[in-house]
């Protein structure tokens, strides 16, 4: 079965989306500090190379919201029926002027009533009520006033009902004010709890062709009628005071009666009472010199609400904003197919993102970079850890699968360099796998360089490392919290894919501390809060140390600042700026219990206050513990280079001191 429907734009050979441009650059503002979530954002604000992006449709959005204004005025009815009070007036005095046959004195004192008009429009119009107009024109065109006023009412609330009531007779006056009585009765009804579904089929069986919008229940008609009237009680703000004045005024005669206004004013009154939420007291500043009527004035009313509405989704700054809320079909009506086939592409490139495995939404609603796109950032950074490590070693990458002894059972990608024997079962398995994949057929199985796996080495011990990373007011402020981030996630990738036996602690210590897992640290935006809380910290640390006896402890501190908080024994948080004794105190304890579980302490001081650096050395002397103080750029190759060294020290020897290579060629020092 074939299914059809409306052509939405833009160009239907077109392929799919490509998210490669926008993993590339989520990836790098994630590196460079972004959340995964800011990261999305960003990249759909801006777009593509050849992809325009949200502010661009929003910048539209917005221009031609000011063209609107800019364009317009509210004087088109008030003119209109100026015009069409002079003409009357001109014609009745053209007729006055040239029938020969009329009675002097009447001439005269109807010559008088014309030339003693008043010059407010409204007040004119109500003066000519009761003219016996002599000219038939001039009768036309003032009745034309009374036609124009009726149709621009009922247009204000009812789109189209100015053409569609364009030369109508009494009847279909008639049936007009029969539809606002059912209208309203119904509406009454609604109001008070009363109506039922019935009493909506029978409404618009009776009356339907007056509502093309075609509503389906009373909720969808009320939304309908409520927006439209909203958006006439707003044009009606927006006019001067003068100008509402003579409006009300000249209201009085639509159709020449005020039955009109009077159940328009009952309409209004029900549909405020039943959709409250409209914006009814809101105005424009209208400075354009084409003037509109009451109907087309209403409608650009409603324009410049459904532009608003369009600029707040597309600003996606409001909790839970999704680019599926983006109104696709009001998008068209304001700025036209493009912006639209726009808009619905990066929708389209959002959830080919979710479904790439790369990015997802959490139960929280914030999009999450997937265990998979960690690993590709991990290793990303990993590689540049390396990069620096061998350029200032004069080494090659860090490539090893382990030192040389008993296999470990586990195996990895071949990668260059690597002298580890194969994994001769896994290679094969690849190669199968891959070519099956491939759809290739025939005997024998080709081997790619990608099928490759080395098998691992065991002749190491295992570590419980506890990665402690300021994450402080000052480490925020003093542009510290990428270096920190990216270091966190390079140490992280660099556990679990070449020493899977180690074990990692991630803790994070502000005014609190808490542990935390790699994705949660990656995403963490920055904090604000005063304190650097390295007592609490360090109990963390312990306990992981704890839950692994058999495992050698490696303590690694990086941190911009002295301890400013501690915690009490009821667990609530002492700060205190400068230090406390107490603060000192505590830290200092915790930190010699990590001494006494055999951690192996290396501290990152980041900063040149001479303060912390006497504080840190200090600390490290009292744990025969060792200070680096590396440049930002270099943080991560120094806790990576630190965490090798320890490794390299523990297949040496089982103390701490001696065989801790110097892996920051200068840039960093020893202390301590």
């Amino acid at each position: 079965m074939s299914r059809y429907k409306k052509y939405a734009g833009g160009d239907p050979l077109a392929p799919p989306v490509d998210i490669a441009e926008a993993l590339d650059a989520i990836g790098e503002d994630v590196m460079s500090g972004y959340s995964p979530e800011r990261a999305m954002r960003e990249f759909l604000r801006r777009g593509g190379q050849d992809q325009r992006g949200l502010d661009d449709i929003a910048r539209q959005v917005a221009e031609r919201r000011r063209e609107l204004l800019q364009r317009h005025n509210l004087d088109g009815t008030l003119e209109q029926v100026r015009e069409l009070l002079d003409k009357a007036v001109l014609e009745e005095r053209k007729q006055l002027a040239r029938d020969v046959t009329m009675d002097d004195g009447d001439r005269a004192f109807r010559e008088m009533q014309i030339d003693n008009l008043s010059p407010n429009t409204a007040a004119a119009v109500s003066e000519l009520a009761s003219y016996d107009w002599t000219s038939r024109e001039a009768r036309e065109a003032y009745e034309e006033i009374k036609d124009l006023l009726g149709r621009e009412l009922l247009d204000q609330r009812f789109k189209g009902m100015k053409q569609a009531l364009e030369g109508a007779t009494d009847e279909d006056r008639e049936a007009i004010a029969e539809m606002l009585r059912d209208l309203n009765e119904l509406l009454d009804k609604h109001n008070r709890g009363e109506d039922t579904p019935e009493d909506f089929d029978e409404f618009m069986a009776k009356h339907g062709q007056y509502f093309p919008e075609n509503p389906q229940n009373i909720d969808e008609l009320l939304d309908t009628l409520a927006q439209r009237s909203a958006a006439a009680q707003r044009m009606l703000n927006s006019m001067s005071a003068e100008q509402r004045r003579e409006l009300m005024e000249l209201s009085q005669q639509a159709f020449g009666s005020p039955a009109l206004m009077e159940q328009m004013a009952q309409l209004d009154a029900n549909l405020q009472a039943a959709r409250p939420g409209e914006d009814w007291y809101g105005s424009e500043e209208f400075g354009g010199g084409e003037g509109l009527g009451l109907g087309d004035g209403t409608g650009v009313l409603q324009d410049i609400a459904e532009l608003d509405q369009l600029s707040e989704q597309l600003q996606q700054s409001y909790a839970g904003s999704r680019l599926d809320d983006i109104d696709l079909d009001a998008l068209s009506r304001q700025l036209g197919d493009q912006a639209a086939v726009d808009a619905r592409t990066l929708q389209e490139l959002e959830q080919a993102l979710r479904d790439s495995g790369q990015l997802e939404r959490g139960s929280d609603g914030d999009l999450r970079l997937t265990p998979k796109a960690m690993r590709q950032l991990g290793k990303a950074l990993l590689r540049d850890v390396a990069q620096r490590l061998s350029g200032r070693q004069g080494e090659r990458d860090l490539q090893r699968a382990g030192a040389a002894g008993d296999l470990s059972g586990s195996s990895r990608p071949w990668a260059f360099g690597d002298t580890e024997p194969w994994d001769v079962p896994r290679t094969i398995t690849n190669a199968v796998i891959r070519e099956v994949g491939e759809g290739r057929r025939g005997p024998g199985v080709r081997l790619s360089v990608d099928d490759i796996e080395v098998q691992e080495t065991e002749a190491r011990t295992q570590a419980a490392v506890a990665l402690l990373v300021d994450t402080s007011f000052s480490m925020a402020m003093d542009g510290r919290w990428v270096p920190m981030k990216r270091t966190a996630l390079a140490l992280h990738t660099l556990i679990k894919s070449r020493f899977r036996n180690d074990d990692l602690q991630l803790i994070s210590f502000g005014r609190y501390a808490q542990t935390m897992e790699i994705e949660k640290l990656t995403a963490l935006d920055a904090i604000w809060d005063k304190g650097t809380n390295l007592h609490h910290a360090l109990l963390l640390a312990n306990r992981h140390f704890r839950k692994h006896p058999g495992a050698q402890p490696v303590l690694l501190i990086v941190t911009d600042g002295e301890p400013t908080a501690h915690l009490e024994a009821g667990g609530d948080v002492w700060f205190s700026y400068p230090p406390h004794p107490v603060t000192i105190a505590r830290s200092v304890e915790e930190l010699e219990n990590s001494r006494r579980l055999g951690a192996q302490t290396t501290f990152f001081r980041l900063g040149d206050d001479p303060g912390l650096a006497r504080f840190i050395d200090s600390m490290a002397r009292r744990v025969e513990g060792r200070v680096v103080a590396p440049e930002l750029d270099d943080l991560g190759a120094a806790v990576v280079g630190s965490y090798l060294g320890d490794r390299t020290a523990r297949r040496t020897s089982n103390s701490y001191g001696g065989g801790y290579p110097d892996a920051f060629g200068g840039r960093g020092w020893w202390a301590g």
